[in-house]
């Protein structure tokens, strides 16, 4: 069977606080995004683990086939029920109806922040992959998986957007960064972030504004507030009114 883990030579803790299990017809795919920076550093420190399995050691046939036509005809190839479930069934055991089981679908429902926040609640989530023309309809049915979709495109298959969704979520879980730098991001309260300046004070003509070099911190947060809102307001109008209805 093959099952990789990141980063493959540790596992500090026995028990991370987030497991993610990702089904994939293409594990290699996952090699370096999850190998670097805050995502290797959580898995060295035994806060999350991630595995990424591999559909075709679930496949019954020498060829290892995965996919198939689609009944009723139509353009290419649609992923075949018996290896994911099986795979899925047989990685998770226990857990199947404890863990949070995810579809990449793009017919599925929005991922977004708030989303994010309720799958770092989980301890156990399983990603599915999606490929080709999509996966077969009775998948998510019988595993009650939920399909996610990260945005409205359409992508080559299901990895990328397990890739999104195991940094926006891992990011959430306790120690993985600290507390403070997911308290005032894009998206938390409904808003864009405010805009970041550093060192040095004048670039090529522009200047990091007065307010926020004058150490007076109430009127830093009130223009850091204003910056936010003015900021959604041209660029994403639909966040305030979406924010605005919810607060009704």
């Amino acid at each position: 069977m093959n099952t990789r883990a990141f980063p493959k030579d540790i596992a500090r803790s026995d028990q991370p606080a987030l497991r993610f299990d990702v089904f994939t017809l293409f594990p290699g795919m996952f090699d370096g995004p999850l190998s670097e920076s805050i995502l290797r550093r959580a898995q060295d420190q035994g806060i999350i683990d991630v595995r990424i399995h591999d559909i075709r050691e679930w496949t019954q046939d020498r060829h290892r086939t995965a996919d198939d036509t689609p009944y009723g005809g139509g353009a290419g190839m649609v992923l075949k029920a018996p290896p994911i479930v099986e795979a899925v069934e047989d990685v998770l055991g226990a857990d199947h109806e404890q863990a949070w089981i995810v579809l990449l679908s793009a017919s599925g429902r929005q991922f977004t922040q708030s989303v994010a926040r309720e799958l770092s609640a989980a301890s156990r989530i399983a990603l599915i992959c999606g490929r080709y023309e999509g996966v077969d309809a009775r998948v998510p049915a019988i595993l009650k998986a939920e399909e996610l979709s990260v945005g409205d495109y359409v992508l080559t298959g299901g990895e990328l957007p397990a890739m999104i969704v195991v940094d926006a979520v891992a990011r959430l879980v306790p120690g993985v960064i600290e507390v403070a730098s997911t308290a005032d991001e894009s998206f938390g309260d409904g808003l864009l972030e405010y805009p970041q300046y550093t060192r040095p004070v004048e670039f090529r003509g522009y200047r990091v504004p007065d307010v926020l070099l004058s150490g007076h911190h109430a009127n830093v947060d009130i223009w850091r507030r204003e910056q936010a809102i003015t900021r959604t307001k041209l660029l994403r109008p639909d966040l305030l009114q979406r924010r605005g209805n919810q607060t009704e």
